[in-house]
């Protein structure tokens, strides 16, 4: 009789555990399975001039930060303040990928508060973002002289992500 209660309790006690596990999981930390692979080529239209195009493969030979971005994102207007701040501090320069966003939008809003991008491309579409497998914006990714990934932010860079996580990686790679 005792065994037909022990059952039922020890299935409770083990979706306990897991709900426990779960919820101490931070749900910013999704792993992206382009860690030290090649970065998706892409060749889009820049944003402050629209003929011209940028490609991925200009940035080969130097360390590099692919901030995606869009004028709609809370996030990313949050996020913004800090970005234009570590751009003036030239450590790394950082690529807009204004993701699935109004051409006009982007632009109102960066001369509104200023650009960080020493360039932005426009990815109307979504297939660049997908392609870096992009869950949300903004998003965040270090891209080595090689042109490989080394590391992705998900959620807005603050100050003491920039400090703690991603200037010491520029500088290891810039190093390397």
């Amino acid at each position: 009789m005792k065994a037909r209660y022990l059952i039922p309790l020890a299935i409770f006690i083990a979706m306990l555990v897991f709900l426990g596990v779960g919820l101490k999981l931070d749900p910013r930390e999704v792993p992206s399975p382009l860690i030290d692979k090649p970065a998706p080529a892409f060749r889009l239209q820049t944003l402050d001039t629209p003929p011209r195009v940028l490609s991925s493969a200009e940035m080969r030979g130097q360390v590099w930060l692919l901030n995606v971005w869009a004028s709609w994102c809370s996030g990313c207007r949050e996020e913004h303040p800090v970005l234009v701040e570590l751009s003036q501090t030239r450590a790394v320069p950082i690529y807009g990928l204004d993701y699935k966003d109004q051409p006009d939008d982007a632009r109102r809003l960066l001369n509104g508060l200023g650009n960080p991008y020493v360039a932005s491309v426009s990815d109307l579409d979504g297939r660049t973002g997908i392609e870096f497998g992009v869950y949300g914006v903004p998003e965040t990714f270090v891209i080595d002289k090689a042109g490989i990934i080394r590391h992705k932010q998900t959620g807005p860079i603050t100050p003491e992500i920039w400090r703690d996580t991603i200037l010491p990686l520029v500088k290891k790679l810039n190093a390397a």
